[in-house]
């Protein structure tokens, strides 16, 4: 799917998250990354990617960079998602104190192969009680090696002490002409002719979701494989 193949690589390739990008990327520069962020915004925003790039510029044999290479081991496990150290935990299908307390064991056992360790907690506000108060002692007090980053559509759910540990950056919908712009790239990239008009009205029926719109998008080019009217 074109979500999937046109993932960003890097903190420039994100679309509409500007104050996201450059934060982590002067984060990295100056040394000073968090060891908790949170992510919150609506869904198909692109909350996941950002903690991608981060976890690449954390961990690029060039680094800790702004700019990871993209070329070495670590940055190419981690953008196809076989990066041991790279872990991404779907809140919503292990929300127990069980899991968390397993995840809390494991965060104290150094790093496989990479720099550090990087978790990256997807709808994290779906975690019962007992495993928030589980997963807050370990934010509290993280091993040097370890980052988080918990992603979620719903902050207000969360925690007040575990938002307290983490910086927050709220994720906008993404505005209609950057939408349009990411669309037109991938059409260049798949060699598609694509109306500007049909792109708009792509983009759309996307409502600030990127991911919407790409699925959209790849749907349309399924069904009109040369030209998008």
């Amino acid at each position: 799917t074109f979500s999937l193949k046109y993932r960003p690589q890097t903190f420039e390739e994100i679309v509409g998250q500007e104050h996201v990008a450059t934060t982590l990327r002067n984060a990295v520069a100056e040394g000073r990354v968090a060891h908790g962020y949170l992510f919150a915004g609506p869904r198909g925003t692109g909350k996941t990617s950002p903690a991608r790039v981060l976890a690449k510029a954390l961990n690029c044999e060039k680094g800790p960079t702004p700019d990871p290479c993209g070329q070495c081991s670590i940055c190419q496990a981690i953008a196809a998602s076989r990066a041991l150290d790279v872990i991404e935990i779907d809140a919503a299908s292990n929300r127990g104190i069980d899991e968390i307390r397993e995840l809390r064991e494991k965060v104290g056992y150094t790093p496989a192969e990479a720099r550090c360790k990087v978790y990256i907690l997807d709808e994290a506000h779906m975690l019962t009680p007992d495993a928030s108060n589980a997963l807050l002692k370990t934010l509290e007090e993280p091993p040097e090696h370890v980052y988080f980053v918990l992603a979620t559509t719903e902050a207000h759910k969360m925690l007040p002490t575990i938002r307290s540990r983490c910086q927050s950056f709220e994720f906008k919908p993404i505005p209609l002409p950057e939408l349009v712009e990411a669309l037109r790239r991938i059409a260049e990239a798949e060699g598609v002719a694509a109306e500007e008009a049909a792109l708009e009205v792509i983009a759309r029926a996307a409502s600030g979701s990127l991911r919407d719109g790409q699925s959209i998008f790849d749907q349309v080019i399924a069904y009109s494989p040369d030209e998008v009217t």
